[in-house]
């Protein structure tokens, strides 16, 4: 599969695709906005075929073209390719028109999807019979199977609690469809129904991309195509070494660390450090230092071209977004993942909970990199929570849904963090429409949480607080994070508020629940308040405009009390800014600050040995009073 390669001075190796190219660059330029066509066209071929929420409303999967090599062209995590033809009993050269190989075990894809729920579909691309291409696709499901409902246990100690695990298998061979194949995956799983509209439709995702790929080579020929392939891997590659040289200062060291709360068994602060170099054009990422792996299922396989696609997707962000990410500079970001890491966990270790870490790593790269750009990034809610409400309807039907919630996005100079959104661009929130249509509930309240977002020249994000009022008896299982440690403002700005779970009974009684749960039992009538957290601000809140402070107040994203006492600005009855009170406390606040403000406020956080004291005693005392309510169910007594 691996591309020739020619060997350079410096011992290392350079792509074959680095070379003069006879396309010409309108050609060119066509070809690669083909192509992100493609990709949208395969995102809504799923979306609107797809029956599950997660995926028919939320999008949560993602399209993927590679080369005949196996190396990404477009898409956004990566190409799987070798690894899961190294792990299947399929070479290239028995791959025929119209297979579909499928799997969803992260350890026989190296990370390229992170935990079971993720199933992923290749599908070989031929062009009058020869191979020039893939075109990949995965989807979460809503469940497939193992301990819990929606196949994300926080208590699993290994994979095999989390669901049925399909290794490399053809779910069609030259066209037709290997039902029993599908047949067994459905009957793992607690959603068949779903399970089997949803893979169906990635299926059909998969192929319009092929399809689309053959128009293309219709059109301009198939060796203009594969050409323009090569043209476009180099043309990114040489992008991002520019980049590199100009923003990334050579001879430095840069370092941060963060932490995750906890892995669901009460193990934590768990600690992701990285670091960062540059040596000539080659960018080099470390994650020495951060924790082992733990026994609950927060470990994230780490997928390295992946982290490396993530390093370059910065790079491209923050500086010029035209540019097309792909796998092209996957020699110049060398990236080095401790194993037995919670980065590089060893099977048979869980990883249903893996967003917890694969979302902080977000902040932590963001923060590497402010310190050698000095584009100060702020941190994030650090994670994406899901949801998991399931029972049986008074018919007996019985219902699962699952949902994604987000939370507080950083804030950067001159720019306020988003609030509510996904750390990916394109994901949506469920409609309260859809839910309450399909389901046994209500949403009763779903806002922006006021005054989690941290105060600073530019705000944070705020997190969401969406109150679920459920109408039959069941059970809820979520995960998030943020609940112990604070999203850290920079350069002087403050931090974003925690999460906070709070379970409210229908008596009124109410029970402070943590950050990850599972089977937890809800009866008609209860209600979840659910808040995540929100992102810390960059920079003086004094520096902020009073006028953005006051809309800010009249959207309550802000309370009044903030406004005056961490912005220090003070509103009329009417809600105008009233300029000489604002002067006046600004004046009084500054003079009453003891030193420079920090580059980073993570909080007032108690010293590592506290928090690990905090977060064994938080879970053990709710195991406790979980077990007390498990122990009332099936005898009717309720809460």
């Amino acid at each position: 599969m691996t591309a020739k390669k020619t060997d350079r001075a410096d011992g290392q190796t350079t792509p074959d695709f680095v070379r003069e190219h006879t396309i010409d660059r309108v050609t060119l330029d066509i070809i690669e906005n083909a192509l992100k066509n493609i990709r949208d066209e395969m995102d809504r071929v799923l979306v609107t075929t797809a029956v599950s929420p997660v995926i028919r409303e939320q999008a949560d999967e993602f399209p993927l073209i590679a080369d005949r090599e196996g190396r990404m062209i477009v898409g956004q995590f990566g190409s799987p390719v070798d690894t899961v033809l190294e792990h299947s009993p399929y070479s290239v050269e028995s791959l025929r028109e119209g297979d579909v190989i499928a799997l969803n075990d992260p350890y026989m894809m190296e990370g390229s999807t992170s935990h079971l729920p993720d199933i992923l579909l290749v599908r070989p691309i031929f062009h009058t019979g020869t191979h020039i291409g893939y075109a990949l696709q995965w989807g979460n499901l809503m469940d497939v199977g193992g301990s819990t409902a929606g196949s994300i246990p926080i208590d699993a100690r290994s994979i095999y609690e989390e669901g049925v695990r399909m290794p490399p298998v053809k779910l069609y061979s030259e066209g037709k469809l290997n039902e029993e194949v599908l047949r067994f995956f459905c009957h793992n799983s607690r959603t068949p129904r779903e399970t089997r509209a949803d893979v169906m439709a990635i299926s059909a995702g998969t192929a319009a991309g092929a399809q689309r790929v053959k128009d293309i080579c219709d059109r301009f020929g198939k060796d203009t195509y594969l050409e323009a392939c090569d043209a476009l891997l180099d043309r990114t590659r040489t992008s991002i070494i520019g980049l590199i040289r100009q923003l990334i200062p050579e001879g430095e060291r840069f370092e941060f660390e963060d932490y995750t709360d906890d892995d669901g068994l009460g193990n934590g602060p768990i600690n992701l450090k990285l670091a960062m170099w540059r040596e000539g054009d080659t960018l080099n990422l470390d994650w020495e230092g951060t924790s082992a792996e733990v026994p609950g299922p927060v470990n994230f396989l780490l997928n390295r071209e992946m982290f490396q696609m993530f390093a370059g997707v910065f790079l491209i962000s923050a500086v010029d977004p035209t540019i097309l990410f792909n796998d092209g500079y996957a020699d110049v970001i060398k990236v080095n993942i401790p194993d037995g890491s919670v980065l590089r966990p060893k099977e048979p270790a869980p990883l249903s909970n893996r967003l917890v870490v694969m979302a902080r790593l977000f902040d932590v790269l963001g923060a590497v990199y402010a310190k050698a750009i000095g584009f100060h990034v702020s941190g994030s809610y650090g994670t994406s929570p899901n949801f998991v409400y399931s029972g049986v309807k008074d018919g007996g039907e019985a219902f699962q849904t699952m949902e994604i919630l987000y939370g507080g996005i950083p804030a950067i100079p001159g720019k306020d963090g988003l609030d509510g959104h996904s750390w990916w661009p394109e994901f949506l929130a469920v409609p309260t429409e859809y839910m309450e249509t399909y389901y046994p509930m209500l949403v009763d309240e779903y806002s922006a949480r006021t005054d989690s977002c941290g105060a600073g020249t530019s705000r944070g994000g705020c997190g969401i607080k969406k109150v679920y009022l459920f109408l039959a008896d069941g059970r809820i299982t979520y995960q998030d994070d943020r609940h112990h440690t604070f999203p850290y403002g920079v350069n002087g700005g403050k931090h974003g508020a925690p999460s906070r779970k709070t379970l409210v009974r229908s008596s009124g009684e109410e029970k402070e629940l943590p950050s990850k749960v599972r089977d937890v039992p809800v009866y008609a009538g209860d209600r979840l308040v659910f808040e995540t957290a929100g992102a810390g601000g960059v920079g003086d809140p004094l520096g902020r405009d009073p006028e953005a402070v006051a809309k800010d107040v009249r959207w309550n994203l802000v309370s009044r009390e903030a406004a005056e006492a961490e912005y220090g600005v003070v509103l009329d009855a009417g809600g105008s800014v009233d300029p000489a009170a604002t002067e006046t406390r600004r004046e009084t606040l500054f003079a009453g600050r003891a030193g420079e403000l920090p580059q980073f406020d993570r909080g007032r956080l108690p010293d590592l040995e506290e928090q690990r004291r905090i977060i064994a005693t938080t879970r053990r005392e709710f195991n406790e009073w979980l077990s007390g309510e498990l122990g009332g169910v099936g005898s009717g007594a309720k809460p």
